[in-house]
């Protein structure tokens, strides 16, 4: 939410990158285009705000991020802009930075060097759980992801202050997800697909959760070395999480949007 300078180019005005980028860069630019794609596609988008980020290989402190004004369902690996570690557009020509979006993004990024891309999303269930005292419950198996390794960030008003930052920071602490009082949620993964992978489940989990209260009845809960448990057999899994899933993800875009890979 900032202000916009500028009409943003439009879809299928921006120029084909693959020749002017690595291939590692154009491959992650491919990936989190793909992310925005999914995002939008499992209804976890909010217009024209929230972002994602990834970090771009062999260029220590940028990362790349939505122009303002596009719909997560327009981006293409070739839209998205570069931000240096000051918060620079150096991709001006195609569309504005949401600041915001390097208010939050750059926070991790800057404290998280394991941290390879950034999402952060107002799913509606995602914002019920944040208002929530008590947060995320362990009610679900999808909730026990996150038992005890999910942050939590008071709210401060829209992220325009670079302040915030260290803030931000401090409460993602060593966990991979953070739940933005208020606001929504965020995870940090070590790729794209890990970073969907998390968000995907952790939305998932808070729409269980609201559905669950609805209700009005008693709750069974799992005692804690219990939650525990699950959250460590998730994590001793070989297969990194996300890595089995994305494969399958790309394919389903590849057959319904693939507008994404431009």
């Amino acid at each position: 939410m900032h202000t916009i300078a500028r009409r943003p180019a439009a879809p299928g005005s921006v120029p084909s990158r693959r020749n002017g980028c690595s291939p590692e860069e154009w491959a992650v630019r491919v990936d989190l285009a793909a992310a925005y794609r999914l995002v939008a596609l499992y209804g976890m988008d909010d217009l024209v705000q929230t972002h994602i980020s990834a970090r771009i290989p062999g260029k220590p402190g940028h990362f790349l991020i939505n122009p303002f004004g596009w719909l997560f369902s327009e981006i293409t690996a070739s839209s998205l802009i570069e931000i240096d570690g000051s918060g620079q557009n150096t991709d001006r020509a195609f569309g504005d930075l949401n600041y915001a979006g390097f208010v939050i993004h750059g926070a991790v990024h800057e404290a998280r060097p394991d941290v390879d891309c950034v999402m952060h999303t107002h799913s509606q269930a995602g914002i019920a759980v944040s208002v929530l005292s008590e947060g995320l419950l362990p009610l679900s198996q999808w909730s026990m992801l996150f038992h005890n390794r999910l942050g939590c960030h008071a709210y401060e008003g829209v992220a325009l202050e670079l302040g915030e930052r260290e803030r931000i920071e401090a409460d993602l602490g060593p966990h991979h997800a953070l739940l933005l009082r208020n606001h929504g949620l965020l995870t940090a993964g070590r790729s794209v697909a890990h970073a969907f992978y998390l968000m995907y489940y952790l939305d998932r989990a808070c729409r269980v959760q609201m559905q669950v209260l609805a209700t009005g009845r008693p709750l069974e809960i799992p005692d804690p070395d219990t939650c525990e448990r699950a959250a460590r057999q998730f994590e001793d899994d070989p297969v990194p999480m996300g890595q089995r899933e994305w494969p399958a993800l790309l394919r389903e875009l590849d057959r319904v949007d693939p507008g994404f890979r431009l």
